[in-house]
Formats: structure tokens, sequence, C-alpha cells
């Protein structure tokens, strides 16, 4: 099985009229967060089903694919390297750390961040490099730090997310007011006091659309109320 085979499989999936779509729903427009990114129109249950076709793809070719202009190559790639995760957890690791500049849409991040880069830093001592992402001016790093958090709360380990949200807490980015929100959202779905600790301490001060995305599920009566604080 051969990159050229895979990409053959994956481009005979594809549809312009989905491609279209894609176009529009990722912002690839001039100016927008994924100016650029290209789409040919493949769902993802079928590039997971090429993914799955072509796990055993060696890690050079894999180099290659994550390198392509083409998001869904993109997107094959990361795939491939959740799949493989169990056998060689710190080879994933470190290719998917290395290669963050082509983790640059926040499908490929949702998608892959906390079955990599949180699954495996959950088990680690040092978390220094979470943070180093938290820290980061890079819009993608940040959104993988927060999205990694999934696998830790996922775990009922909630101290680091909770350091990483308060983090990115005054971050201007529309995408990373999502991600955190989504987060504290996930916390409170297993521990609402910890959540609500955490709401009444800074809801005040978060964006309005962190606060939305964390409230979702709350009772209306209760929404209302972060929302007027």
């Amino acid at each position: 099985m051969t990159l050229q085979n895979l990409k053959k499989d994956l481009h005979n999936l594809s549809t312009p009229e989905k491609a279209k779509i894609l176009q529009g729903f990722f912002k690839t427009g001039k100016g927008q967060y994924g100016e650029g990114d290209i789409f040919i129109g493949v769902t993802v249950p079928n590039s997971r089903k090429v993914a799955r076709k072509y796990i055993d793809l060696e890690l050079d070719k894999l180099q290659e694919l994550i390198k392509s202009k083409i998001h869904e190559e993109r997107l094959v790639a990361l795939l491939i390297l959740v799949e493989r995760f169990d056998k060689t957890p710190k080879e994933i690791f470190e290719f998917y750390s290395q290669n963050t500049k082509y983790i640059n849409n926040w499908d490929l991040v949702d998608l892959t961040a906390h079955k990599i880069f949180g699954r495996y830093l959950f088990t680690q001592k040092n978390h220094d490099l979470l943070f180093d992402f938290a820290n980061s001016k890079d819009l993608w790093k940040k959104r993988i730090a927060m999205v990694s958090m999934w696998y830790f709360i996922k775990n009922e380990s909630f101290e680091s997310p909770l350091k990483i949200a308060k983090i990115l807490l005054y971050d201007k980015h529309d995408l990373i007011h999502k991600a955190v929100g989504w987060m504290l959202r996930e916390i409170g779905k297993r521990n609402l006091e910890i959540e609500k600790n955490f709401l009444n301490k800074y809801c005040k001060k978060m964006p309005r659309t962190m606060l939305r995305y964390a409230i979702e599920k709350f009772e209306e009566s209760e929404r209302q109320k972060y929302l007027k604080l």
C-alpha cells in the first residue's frame, strides 16, 4: 500500500459539492483562520476508513502526507497516528508534537489532540510542554493544549484543565473561547461543583462565547443568572 494509492482512494471519495461547503465552513477565505486550506470534499467517516486501510503506512510517508496542502490528506495522516498510538505512544506523540504547524484547523485539533497529546501527557509527570503550548502565540497550539485536556477530564483529573483554562481566559480568539467553554462544560458533566466554583470566580471576566459554551447544559434559570453576572 503506497502513499499514491492512499491519495487515490481519498480522492475517489471526494465530491465537489462537499468541498465547496467545507471551504466555507472552515473559514478558508483571505484573512480568515483557515486561509488557503484546500478541501476536496471527503467526510470524516470516509477519512477514517482510509486511515484504517493504510494504518501501516511508513512514518516518512506520513511525514509527507501531513505536509499536504489538502486538508483531508492531513486529516488522514493524523487519524493514522491515532490508530497507531497504542503500539508506539512515545513515537506518535513526538511526531505529533513536531508537526503542529500542519495541525492547523479546528477539526484536525479536535479529532486528535486529546487522543495523542493529552493521552500521552496524562501519563507523564512533566507537563511543561502542555503549558508551553497554552502560553504560545500560536492559535492552534493553544487549542491543542485546551482540547488535550479532554483526556484528563475523562479520567476525572481537573487540576491541569482548570490551569490551562485560566491561562487562556483572556485570549482574544473565538476558537479559544469555544474550546475553553467546551472543556469547562465537560468538567461540569463530571463534577458540577468544580465547574461552578471556577465560573463563580471568573465568569465576569471571561468572554461571552466562552461563558455560553460553559453553561450550555445548565437549567435556563441558572444560565440566565450567570449571563446577567
